[in-house]
This record gives C-alpha cells, sequence and structure tokens, in this order.
C-alpha cells in the first residue's frame, strides 16, 4: 500500500513537472546513437528569485566539460555522455519535482548532478531510493556530510564548514575573542552556524549574540548594534546579502569600528547588482561604503598555480572559454558583469571529469564480469555500489585545483581569505586545514589604520572631587580651625573678665572642639579614589562619620545646653525666683550627647560597618572622537547593607535635638540672664545652624551622584555654620574686651549685669525729680518759719490787749483760728535718706502740708497758699517711691 501511495505521488509530481516546465533540456556536444550514450541527470538552479542561482554559469562549464569529455578518445572509448536538465530555482519542492521529471522520463539515468543545498538535501535524501549517486557540484551544507542520511552523495564544492576554521584562525590572529552571528534561516547555514558555534566554544572565542531572518534582515540587523556586536559572521544567500548590506549602511554597522565576515562565493560586484530589481532602498554608492573593508573566506574553488588540469587545459584557459560561453549567453562580462555562480563554474566542469572517470573506471570492472553500465537500471544496486566506489576513489587535478572525497564525501581543498579594499578583492592569504598552515600575504588594510577591536573598549573613570574645588575648601577649613583654636586661645586667656566668665568659657571652648571637628570633616569629605586606595577607603568612611558626628554634637551641643539652661532658669524664677546656674549642669548635658553619639557610632561601625559602594553610570562618548572607546563613569560612596536604618536613626535623634533647639531658642528669644551673658546670641547661632542642617541633608541626598556639587554644598554649609557660629559668639567679647581693655562695668556689652536702658533713665529722672523735691521742701520750711513769726507777733500783740500770757507750749500746740470755724494746721517735715533699690538713689519721705489759709482766702497769709498740696496728692507721690 506504501510502494503504490509512494509512485502515485511520484506520478503526479512528474505531471506536474512537465506540465509546468516541459521536457527535460539535453546537453551533448555530439550526436552520437543512443546505443553509444551514456545519460545523466542535471538540475541547476537559474532562475528564480531568492537562494543560490549559480546554475547560471555552472550549466554553461558543465556544456564544456560534456564538450571535452566527449572529445577524449580515452575516456569512455566507444561512448559519450549526455546531459538531461531542467531549472530548479533553488527551491527544494520544485527540484524534487525535476529530479521525478528526469528519471521517469526515459533514457534511463546513470547518475545525478544538482547544485543548491537546499535542493541537493531532498535530492540526495531520495535518490538512494532510485540506487542513484549525486554528485552536488554547488552545496556546501555542512548537513550533507551525513552518511547515514545522504549514503549516496559526493560533492565538489566543498562544505560551508571549512570555512569555520579559517575564520577562527584569523580571529585568533587578529585577537578577536568575542564575535557575533547574522544568518539567514535555511537549513545549510542552520547547520554551518552550530559547527561555528562548538569551534568558538573550543577556542575561548565568545559569541556575543545569533541573530536570524527569513527574507527582511532589518530587526536582525538593529539587534546586532544594541549588542555591541563589532566582529560578526554573516551566512546567507547573495540576494539576502544585499539586503544585510543595506541595513548595514541604515544602520551604521561599517567603518572603522566593525569587521564583517561573507561568504567568499558571491560575485565580485554583488553589491552592486540587482539594486532596483530587488528593490533594495539604498544606493550603489551607500552599498560601496557599506562594503569597504569586510572579509571573505571561501574554499579555493580556483587552481591557483595555473598548471595543465587533466582536460589539457589552465584555470586562465577555462575562465577564457567560460567568458565566451557567457557572452553567448548575452551576459556583459567585458564590463565584469558575471552571472551568478561564476566563481563555482569550475566546479561544476570538474563535477562532469568526475563522473566520466568514474563512469571509466566502472565500466572496467564491469567489462571484466561482462556487463555494462548502458544495462544499468535503478534496481541494480551492485552496479550503483560500483559507481559509488569508482568516485569515492577518483583524484585529478581540475580547474578548480585537486578534486579528491573524503569519507563523508566532502571536496578536501584549501580555503582563501580576500579584503574588500576601494571596491576590489584583495587576496591576503590562504589556510589550509589540513595541516593547519595560513599563508599571509600581509596585504590587509583597515580604514582607521589600526586592527578593529572586538568590542567597544569601556574605559572605567573614576569620578572624584575637582581638585581646585577641594583646595579651595579645604583652605577655607584651615582658616577656620585656625581662627577656632585662636578663639579657644582668647577664651582662656580672658577667662576671668567678667564678659567671658558668665558666658561659661569650658562650654565655649567645647564648642570651639566641635568646630575644628566639623571643619576637619571638610577634608575627609572630599577625599576619594584620586588620594586613597579602594582598601583604605572604608577606613576613610568611618573616620568621616565619626568626625562629623562627634564635631556636631560638641558643637551644636554646648550652644544647645546654653539655650536649655536658660529656658530652665526663666520657667523656675516665676515660681521659686531666679537661682545661679550650675556650670556642671551644661556640661554633663554636653556628655549626656556626646555619650549617645558614642553609643550609636559604635554599635553602626561593630554591626554594620560603613564600606565602599560603587555607583555605576551610563556610558559615555569620550572626548576624543578617534578613540573607539566609551567612558563608563564610577562615584565611591560610602555606604552599609542597612545604611537607610542607620541613617534614620542617627537623623532621627539629631533631627529631634535640631527642633528642640530651634523651639527652646525662640521661646527665649528676647529674655537676658545675667549668669549666662551670651544666650541671645547663642540663640541666633542655633536658628541658623537648624535652617542650614533642615536644608542641606535633603538636598545632599538628591544631588549625591554630583560629586561637586554635593562636596561643595556640603562644605559650604559646614563651613557657614561654623563661621557665624563663632563670630556670633565670640566677636561681641572681642569688642567690648577691645573697647575695654580694663575690667570695669562692661555696660555697652553686660547689659544683664545692672539695670537696663529704661531702669537707668527712671534712675536719673528720679534724681532730677528729688532734687526738686529737696528744694519745694525748703521753701516750705521757710514758709513755715515766717508763719512761726507771724503767729508770735499776733499773740504778743493778743497778750499785750488781755494781760495774759499763754505758755510756750500752750502756744505751739493750740490750733490757730482762722475765720469762724478754725483750721488745724499739721506739717511733717520730709526727710532724705539713701535707699537700697540703687546705688546713691534718693527717696524723699511723703510730704504733708495742708495750708491753713486754704480756708480763707481773705489771709495774710494767702500767698503761700500756691505751694500747697493736698493730702491725698502728698500720699500718692509719697507711695511711688516706697
Amino acid at each position: 500500500m506504501k510502494v503504490n501511495l509512494l509512485f502515485l505521488s511520484l506520478a503526479v509530481a512528474v505531471g506536474l513537472a512537465v506540465a509546468v516546465f516541459g521536457p527535460p533540456h539535453v546537453s551533448n556536444a555530439l550526436s552520437p546513437k543512443d546505443d553509444n550514450v551514456l545519460h545523466i541527470a542535471g538540475i541547476f538552479p537559474i532562475g528564480g528569485k531568492g537562494g543560490w542561482q549559480g546554475g547560471q554559469a555552472c550549466q554553461p562549464a558543465a556544456r564544456l566539460a560534456l564538450e571535452d569529455v566527449n572529445n577524449r578518445t580515452d575516456l569512455l572509448p566507444g561512448l559519450n555522455l549526455k546531459l538531461h536538465w531542467n531549472d530548479s530555482e533553488c527551491e527544494p519542492g520544485l527540484g524534487a519535482s525535476v529530479m521525478y521529471n528526469l528519471l521517469y522520463n526515459k533514457p534511463q539515468k546513470l547518475m545525478l548532478l544538482a547544485g543548491c543545498s537546499t535542493v541537493c538535501t531532498t535530492v540526495a535524501e531520495a535518490a538512494k531510493m532510485w540506487n542513484l549517486v549525486v554528485l552536488c557540484y554547488g552545496a556546501s551544507s555542512p548537513a550533507l556530510s551525513d552518511r547515514n542520511r545522504f549514503p549516496t552523495l559526493f560533492r565538489t564544492h566543498p562544505s560551508a564548514t571549512v570555512h569555520n576554521p579559517t575564520r577562527i584562525k584569523l580571529m585568533e590572529k587578529f585577537g578577536w575573542s568575542r564575535v557575533a552571528i547574522l544568518q539567514q534561516a535555511e537549513e545549510v547555514f542552520i547547520s554551518t552556524v552550530e559547527d561555528l558555534e562548538a569551534r568558538c566554544k573550543e577556542a575561548g572565542i565568545e559569541i556575543v549574540t545569533r541573530q536570524s531572518f527569513l527574507s527582511d534582515p532589518t530587526d536582525a540587523v538593529r539587534n546586532l548594534r544594541r549588542q555591541d556586536a563589532r566582529v560578526i559572521v554573516g551566512l546567507f544567500y547573495v540576494v539576502a546579502a544585499r539586503r544585510v548590506l543595506c541595513e548595514v549602511y541604515k544602520h551604521k554597522l561599517y567603518g572603522k569600528s566593525y569587521v564583517w565576515f561573507f561568504i567568499g562565493w558571491y560575485e565580485d560586484d554583488w553589491f552592486e547588482q540587482n539594486l532596483e530589481k530587488e528593490k533594495i532602498n539604498c544606493t550603489k554608492e551607500q552599498m560601496r561604503i557599506a562594503a569597504e573593508g569586510h572579509l571573505t573566506t571561501e574554499a579555493l574553488m580556483w587552481n591557483q598555480n595555473n598548471q595543465r588540469t587533466l582536460s589539457g587545459m589552465t584555470s586562465a584557459d577555462f575562465r577564457e572559454r567560460l567568458n565566451e560561453a557567457l557572452k553567448k549567453e548575452n551576459y556583459d562580462i567585458d564590463n565584469m558583469r558575471y552571472p551568478e555562480g561564476y566563481q563555482e563554474a569550475p566546479l561544476a566542469y570538474d563535477a562532469v571529469w568526475a563522473v566520466a572517470l568514474a563512469f571509466n573506471k566502472t565500466m572496467e570492472k564491469l567489462d571484466r564480469v561482462g556487463k555494462s553500465l548502458k544495462n544499468f537500471t535503478y534496481t541494480d544496486k551492485e552496479t550503483a555500489d560500483d559507481i559509488y566506489s569508482a568516485i569515492n576513489s577518483t583524484q585529478f587535478l581540475g580547474v578548480s585545483g585537486h578534486v579528491a572525497f573524503s569519507s563523508q564525501g566532502d571536496r578536501i581543498a584549501l580555503t582563501q581569505i580576500e579584503q574588500m579594499t576601494d571596491g576590489k578583492y584583495v587576496l591576503l592569504g590562504y589556510y589550509d586545514t589540513q595541516s593547519d598552515n595560513l599563508t599571509w600575504n600581509n596585504k590587509e588594510k583597515w580604514i582607521s589604520g589600526k586592527i578593529p577591536q572586538d568590542r567597544t573598549i569601556v574605559r572605567t573613570v573614576l569620578r572624584t572631587v575637582s581638585l581646585g574645588l577641594f583646595i579651595s575648601m579645604g583652605t577655607v577649613s584651615v582658616v577656620g580651625i585656625l581662627w577656632a583654636i585662636a578663639l579657644i586661645v582668647f577664651n582662656i586667656m580672658h577667662r576671668h573678665r567678667r564678659v567671658i566668665e558668665t558666658s561659661h568659657p569650658v562650654c565655649n571652648t567645647i564648642m570651639l572642639v566641635g568646630v575644628c571637628l566639623c571643619l576637619g570633616s571638610v577634608f575627609l569629605l572630599g577625599l576619594d579614589g584620586r588620594f586613597v586606595e579602594a582598601e583604605g577607603y572604608p577606613a576613610v568612611c568611618q573616620a568621616r562619620a565619626w568626625m562629623l558626628t562627634l564635631g556636631f554634637t560638641l558643637g551644636y551641643g554646648a550652644m544647645f545646653s546654653k539655650v536649655w539652661r536658660v529656658h530652665r532658669l526663666t520657667t523656675k524664677s516665676k515660681q521659686n525666683g531666679m537661682k545661679k546656674v550650675e556650670p556642671w549642669k551644661l556640661y554633663w548635658m554636653v556628655g549626656g550627647l556626646f555619650v549617645v553619639d558614642i553609643i550609636l557610632m559604635l554599635c553602626w561601625q561593630i554591626i554594620d560597618p560603613l564600606q565602599r559602594s560603587i555607583e555605576v553610570f551610563p556610558l559615555e562618548d569620550p572626548p576624543s572622537t578617534d578613540d573607539d572607546i566609551k567612558i563608563r563613569p564610577e562615584l565611591e560612596h560610602c555606604e552599609s547593607q542597612h545604611n537607610a536604618v542607620w541613617l534614620g536613626i542617627l537623623c532621627g535623634y539629631k533631627g529631634l535635638i535640631l527642633i528642640f533647639g530651634l523651639f527652646l531658642a525662640y521661646e527665649t528669644r528676647s529674655i537676658k540672664v545675667k549668669q549666662i551673658n551670651d544666650s541671645r546670641y547663642v540663640g541666633m547661632a542655633i536658628y541658623n545652624v537648624v535652617v542650614l542642617c533642615l536644608i542641606t541633608a535633603p538636598v545632599i541626598m538628591v544631588i549625591a551622584s554630583q560629586q561637586d556639587a554635593s562636596f561643595a554644598f556640603e562644605a559650604l554649609a559646614i563651613i557657614f555654620c561654623c563661621f557665624l557660629s563663632m563670630a556670633l559668639v565670640f566677636v561681641p567679647k572681642i569688642a567690648e574686651i577691645i573697647e575695654h581693655p580694663r575690667d570695669k562695668v562692661e555696660a555697652k556689652y553686660n547689659t544683664d549685669a545692672g539695670v537696663s536702658k529704661e531702669d537707668e533713665d527712671r534712675y536719673h529722672s528720679l534724681l532730677a525729680e528729688n532734687d526738686e523735691l529737696q528744694k519745694l521742701i525748703a521753701t516750705k520750711e521757710e514758709k513755715i518759719r515766717i508763719l512761726k513769726i507771724k503767729l508770735q507777733e499776733r499773740d504778743a500783740m493778743k497778750l499785750g490787749t488781755d494781760g495774759t500770757a499763754p505758755s510756750a507750749a500752750e502756744g505751739m500746740n493750740e490750733p490757730i483760728g482762722l475765720g469762724a470755724g478754725g483750721v488745724r494746721n499739721n506739717l511733717i517735715l520730709g526727710r532724705i535718706h539713701h535707699g537700697n533699690s540703687a546705688p546713691g538713689q534718693l527717696e524723699p519721705a511723703g510730704l504733708i502740708l495742708p495750708d491753713p489759709l486754704t480756708a480763707n482766702s481773705d489771709s495774710a497769709i494767702g500767698p503761700i497758699s500756691g505751694y500747697t498740696r493736698s493730702s491725698q496728692s502728698d500720699f500718692e507721690f509719697s507711695e511711688s517711691y516706697l
């Protein structure tokens, strides 16, 4: 049943082939009788649109070989060869149909010639069913070397794998260890790539990517650029090669930085042919630009020694005859417009000679047993085996070189290497796979004058703080440290002065030590890979953290303790009165903050120490465009495994102190305490420190990847905080001591030690009013004295009238009657004494002086009424000064 189905399918295929192509063509230079003719079948790819259409030149070459063979009297005596052929268009299905047509149309065929790897694969796999030997003149697929699958196949075209050892040799010669592969999705190229991958792995060459395409190579070429492919092996038929080369131009994968390996059996001007016909969207000039410098490897298909071959011709003689035959086929050979397959034409020519030699050897063997080749049938396996053995042992010198077959039926041949230079192929050398011998002519020419690199050379450049910025910030920091040291000396030398003593000089010294540490950390922040090796960088990281943390605690902590004590004193004074400031409480507070910092830093350093981490940036172009390199910038950071957690703890703790210090400074902004005379300036310093810290911390996190900006911002913040704090705390003290070199009432600066400006003005006002009151009392006393004299005179006059003399006491104590009701006059004299409210302050006593004449306006002593005050007003005046 299976046999019937097979023959039915074959019959259908033959009928289809005859209907489409007509009967097969016959190539024979002579016209012998059919009894003296040995018939062979030929399949030539000629009129297709894709794949290898090498039959255009190989079929005329085979025709020339038939002529030469049939003209030889010592070869196949009494017999002639006749070639029956048809076009397969390099399509495997069509090739099978052509084969069936050739086999099932009489006469009987003794052997089958075929070209194009895909067609040969189909034909050779099926030919064993007819006991036919297949000789392929144009098939390079490595898959055809499988003797189990293709037991009757031979080929004069070397396997495509013969190129791979040559490619590996060139890669080793030029130092390329990284390549990419671009292939057409055909079996011949797939199997070639598999062999190439195995050889690359063995040689230690990395295949960075393997891209394949069916008909449109656009995406595949684009992916090559993404993968930074520089040395690229291209495996595809010539039609696809033109499309690939156009895409290479569009994606700029050519020039001094790229090397392409193409197959060497393309025609010399393959990149300029059929551009309009194949709708290639590139001009000839663009194709020439893209093709410049590429390398080709091909098996030697023309005899290089110019020796006389078995046919009696040299390779040059054959080329002349072939050119004449092609001119008759209307090919423009004079302008070097060669048909496809021109390079493989010697292989087709030698293939016919190999068939003739094999038949000749088989005839000799059959003659000894009384058999003839003319009686061969498709079921005659014995004769088929004889033909197989004969061709397997065939060796001769042909126009393609030495023709011999390996045990796999492959052609053994040298490979040649060429390079496209100035639009023409230049022979660079030969490689003998058998002996691993490379013959090199040293004619390679590279566009840039040097061997292209197999990859983009990536140079790692460590981003460092610019030297000018580091020096400038360091110089300012040194000035600040020297100034802080000078202030420490100043603070110690003048510690006995009240302006220094009441500002707690020990706290001031602690603050200055913290300032020195903070300014010293500026140097550590600028230390990077320029000055420190990678192994020592973690130590720099630890030193940065310790110095900046402890410096901040000492500097800010000293100021914080002052405003805290001022706040505590003012809140307690409302309840218990003002108390004396205990200095040890200030020191204990600073010490407590310092101990907390040490505990946190020790835990951080022991549990999860800071290490050197690298931030990698995208690749950048080098300053010089002549260098084929890329720059990969890197930046050093100090980080630990749980860096965010530790920073959160430390910044949270410091942030609370900053916010609380800001609150205390605001609460005590208008409070002055003589025990801490610089509290107002310390509060101003805290304002500035808090604001700068709150601004600097988030900004540094944002610009951490910009080393110069980050260092400058951080260094300036530290420098500004330190300088401003020193200026606010010490400049007033220095000015006061310069203005008053000897210790006395330092009222201009130390306003809290005596009285305020308002109290001083009030004091002077009271002194002036006291002088006025003393004058008024003296006037009153004078008037009282006059009144006493007048009373005595009046009493004396009265005594003379009545004859009664009152006693002195009575005269003094009795009321003086003035008018009807009489008024009792009381005189209380004021007194002046010194009080305790202020030095030398005058406190007048109450003065009560009711005027005795106010009851009677007609009294003689009425004129003094202008100097009297009511009792109530005098009381109020006295009370105001008690």
